[in-house]
């Protein structure tokens, strides 16, 4: 199924509430967009590079780093680079497989459209966005 048509079947599904429950992206790896397949210690992307998507983890875990530092290690159906795309800035950060990994790429024309088409998936995006941040101030 396109993204598109995917982004209406969510759409029609109606609002869900806003909770503290953690917000599942796993709608996004069942879509029918083409599959990145990457192993241990291959390069996602750099610090510093341009964006042009976000990702999904199908299966497998992904290390997010700053420099030397291990960020977070993000497993399936999570969703990270989203803030390249939301504020056209390069790249905060490098984010390399640590096992053999499944991503789905969500380009920033596609995630406009699920964001058009289903507003409450930029809610569910701010939510954890929100959540990571709390997390890295706890880290300080």
């Amino acid at each position: 199924m396109q993204l598109a048509a995917f982004a209406r079947r969510v759409a029609r599904a109606g609002a869900k509430p806003m909770s503290d429950d953690v917000v599942g992206f796993s709608f996004l790896a069942d879509s029918k967009i083409p599959v990145w397949y990457l192993k241990p210690g291959e390069t996602i992307f750099k610090e510093g590079e341009t964006a042009k998507e976000l990702y999904v983890i199908q299966s497998g875990q992904v290390e997010i780093q700053l420099g030397n530092r291990l960020l977070a290690t993000l497993e399936a159906n999570d969703i990270f680079g989203e803030m390249a795309l939301l504020d056209s800035a390069p790249r905060s950060a490098t984010a390399i497989a640590k096992t053999d990994v499944a991503l789905v790429p969500i380009s920033k024309k596609d995630f406009l459209t699920l964001v058009g088409r289903a507003p409450t998936f930029a809610l569910d995006i701010m939510s954890m966005m929100a959540r990571r941040l709390r997390a890295a101030n706890k880290a300080i």
